[in-house]
């Protein structure tokens, strides 16, 4: 047997920690620090840089004094693989081994199905986000200009509240959790993807890319097609990918993550611009059970309600206490996304009769954004959903583990 010792640092969305090999057939250790009093979060490392063994020979486990602890694992096939598991709460210094072993089958923490219409993303006791792949119309005697596909709604709490609302009268067009663009400029002209009402141009459900539940997160991805109305006619301007991915502990049912990845690209040889406005992009209308009375927005410059609108923020939190319990969302911006740290639109406490909430992280705010014929352009943005109050130092330690997370040290231990 060859020993081979090599330190790699990686410095990704997770971390790991392991020991030195006491067995023939441990691959790797991880070794890493984190700061205590840290709650469960995901993480992660590229396994191409260790081993091309087949993922079903792989297994992981935690080493505590000695003694080995199977982890929850799953193994990500995006681009590179990445194993990745949720690091509970602990001390500071921690240990994992990645050994050569016909794994345990593990059991399934998310679920992904479809339903009606929908792809289900939820635990084993209840359903976290519900993503609508089919086209939802208006109510009855508003225009059908107004019907939309491709959105998140609802997405609940933990405990089941509903955070999200759909075709208020106030406004049709809004649809959850969802990505249109409001002005943008493709072939000489204006088109609104956002302000259905316009008629410009609309937002749709293309096809499914992957679906995917596992012991780790459960995950889907699809594409949309950015559509202009030219009369009779339609043409795709933008392509857009969209990643959605739920982390959930298996021992934390008052907390989990999700993330949205968004990729865009030209359709078409023409280049389109996403111009300077106070909105668009991703946007969460809440429920209407939340107003300027029970909710309360605090972001990572220390905005409020009153004055966050037009901020610049890295982590915005929206949550409210209501008669059966409380409802908190952290929204956090990745920083490689453009015009980080991004502009925020947070509706004023006075609009309409009761302060509703609409919440937006909003790239064009301030400055166009020119996307070029062949290149892909990436948002990146975690939720985190919680069924407890968030402080600003919980979000800022949520934010840095997200955008930085600890390195991985990783020592190989031995190949034959």
């Amino acid at each position: 047997m060859t020993q081979v010792l090599r330190t790699i640092l990686i410095s990704l969305i997770g971390f790991g920690m392991i020991s030195p090999g006491a067995y023939s057939q441990e691959i790797a250790s991880f070794e890493i620090s984190v700061p205590e009093g840290h709650s469960a979060f995901p993480v992660g490392l590229d396994l191409d840089e260790i081993t091309h063994l087949a993922d079903t020979l792989l297994d992981l486990v935690e080493v505590v004094n000695g003694q080995h602890h199977p982890v929850n694992h799953q193994i990500e096939k995006e681009g590179v693989r990445r194993l990745v598991w949720m690091l509970q709460p602990g001390v500071a210094k921690r240990t994992f081994t990645l050994r050569q072993k016909a794994s345990t089958p593990q059991q399934l923490t998310i679920t992904v199905a479809k339903e009606d219409g929908g792809i289900i993303i939820g635990n084993n006791t209840r359903p976290l986000l519900r993503y609508n792949f089919a086209t939802m119309f208006p109510p009855e005697g508003v225009n059908e200009v107004f019907k939309r596909s491709g959105f998140i709604h609802p997405f609940w709490s933990p405990s089941g509240k509903v955070l999200t609302r759909v075709q208020p009268p106030d406004h049709y067009h809004h649809y959850g959790l969802w990505n249109p663009w409001t002005q943008v400029e493709f072939k000489g002209k204006r088109v609104d993807f956002w302000n259905l009402g316009e008629k410009q141009g609309t937002v749709r459900f293309a096809n499914f890319i992957s679906t995917e539940s596992g012991p780790v997160f459960g995950a889907l991805k699809v594409l949309h097609e950015h559509v202009v109305f030219n009369g009779d006619e339609e043409e795709v301007a933008l392509n857009e990918v969209q990643g959605v991915k739920i982390y959930q502990a298996e021992n934390q049912q008052d907390a989990y993550f999700m993330d949205i990845s968004i990729q865009l690209n030209c359709a078409t040889d023409s280049p389109v611009i996403l111009k300077e406005y106070r909105y668009g992009g991703l946007g969460w209308r809440a429920t209407e059970l939340w107003d300027r009375d029970n909710s309360e927005v605090l972001t990572s410059d220390g905005n409020n309600r009153a004055t966050s609108d037009g901020s610049l923020a890295r982590w915005c939190i929206v949550q409210v206490e209501l008669d059966d319990g409380f409802a908190a969302v952290v929204m956090m911006s990745f920083p490689t996304n453009y015009n980080h740290p991004e502009p925020l639109r947070i509706w004023p406490e006075d609009i309409y009769d009761r302060g509703d909430m609409f919440a937006n992280f909003s790239p064009t705010k301030d400055k166009d954004w020119p996307l070029e014929p062949g290149k892909v352009y990436q948002l990146n943005y975690r939720f985190y959903v919680s069924d407890k109050k968030i402080s600003a130092e919980e979000a800022e330690r949520l934010w840095q583990q997200y955008a930085n997370p600890p390195a991985i040290n990783v020592k190989l231990i031995s190949q034959k």
